[in-house]
């Protein structure tokens, strides 16, 4: 099943304003859930559920929302911010994310940021239209 990038950032839009009870005019390419949507920890889950639904895929959370598994390593994370180790791993596994300013301060209190409306449709563009 191939789907357009508007087809896709319209049913994204629905998913997140379904899950998070957020406006359809707040939900913007660059908008961050946490941040600008209001997305709690708990609110991934959904989105997850939602988005599978949605879009008839499987999506392994740690895929979409890598941060737990980064930051729970000593060796990935020092003073607060990723290590070269670090950021090394997050872009292999976000690679549909723009690090761009994250790389240049990369503090672990920013990642939430990371997690845009536009990093979702990169995933799920990625996912279903790249077979």
């Amino acid at each position: 099943m191939t789907m357009s990038r508007d087809e896709i950032v319209q049913k994204v839009q629905e998913v997140l304003v379904d899950a998070l009870g957020a406006d359809e005019d707040e939900v913007t390419a660059d908008a961050t859930l946490m941040g600008d949507l209001g997305a709690e920890s708990i609110d991934f889950l959904d989105i997850v559920f939602r988005l599978e639904k949605a879009f008839g895929i499987k999506v392994p959370r740690e895929e979409l929302f890598p941060a737990e598994s980064l930051l729970n390593n000593p060796d990935l994370v020092s003073n607060g911010k990723l290590t070269e180790q670090g950021l090394a791993e997050l872009r292999a596994s976000v690679p549909h994310t723009d690090l761009t300013e994250f790389e240049k301060d990369p503090d672990i209190n920013k990642l939430a940021n990371l997690f845009t409306v536009n990093a979702i449709v990169n995933y799920i563009d990625g996912k279903i239209n790249a077979a």
